[in-house]
């Protein structure tokens, strides 16, 4: 029998395939083409699902399991919101929108929450707490940059690094979802952090390529 819980949970597991492929079309194709464009907003929107059906799943079974996967997604969420509204505050006379704001405090809290749970995993042994910890906080530290950023626009950099460090922040989150849940038989810290540990020398790789900066562009500066 089809419950109600049951169907938010496969389009949730539906809206998750959809952003890992839409995600692969944007890393693929020439940045800023219509294709990268196109894959995006599906990446986008995908996410907005993903995010949007771990709430009533939570209510369906708020068990300390998928408190932590809504803080997740709350973080994952945040960083392709945030990447794809990079894309309207390009030019330095465009402002803030109060979205943004809500949206930045929202992971700034979810994140200092998951912080603090881990480190209270950790204190009682259990070595998952790093995760959590590590979650919370690049959460932490990419919420706290954003608030000072509104609140000084003069400190923007520059919207292409910016855009490319959030979506692929987002899609980092996305291959981690699927690595936990098909990659059960490792050890569960090697399967939650296997994705950043590859994922963050790409951006870095990207950051040179696009804008010369990061810390490969200090070691291999483009010419």
């Amino acid at each position: 029998m089809l419950t109600s819980e049951l169907a938010i949970l496969w389009i949730h597991i539906f809206a998750g395939v959809i952003a890992l492929i839409a995600g692969i079309g944007a890393l693929v194709t020439t940045k800023g083409g219509h294709r990268h464009r196109l894959s995006g907003r599906v990446y986008v929107g995908a996410m907005g699902v993903v995010v949007g059906t771990v709430f009533p799943l939570l209510v369906f079974d708020p068990a300390p399991n998928r408190i932590f996967l809504t803080l997740v997604a709350i973080f994952s969420g945040y960083f392709a919101f945030s990447g794809y509204r990079v894309l309207s505050r390009k030019r330095s006379s465009d402002t803030v929108g109060r979205i943004d704001w809500i949206a930045a405090l929202l992971v700034v809290g979810a994140c200092l929450f998951l912080g603090g749970w881990g480190a209270g995993f950790l204190l009682g042994g259990d070595s998952f707490g790093t995760v959590m910890v590590v979650f919370g906080a690049i959460g932490l530290l990419v919420g706290f940059s954003d608030l000072r950023e509104f609140r000084n626009p003069d400190q923007r950099g520059p919207w292409m690094i910016e855009h490319l460090g959030r979506m692929m922040g987002a899609y980092i989150a996305t291959v981690t979802a699927v690595s936990v849940v098909n990659f059960s038989d490792i050890s569960p810290v090697v399967s939650w952090l296997w994705p950043t540990v590859i994922g963050v020398p790409l951006i870095w790789y990207w950051f040179r390529k696009y804008g010369d900066m990061g810390p490969l562009a200090r070691i291999y500066p483009v010419k």
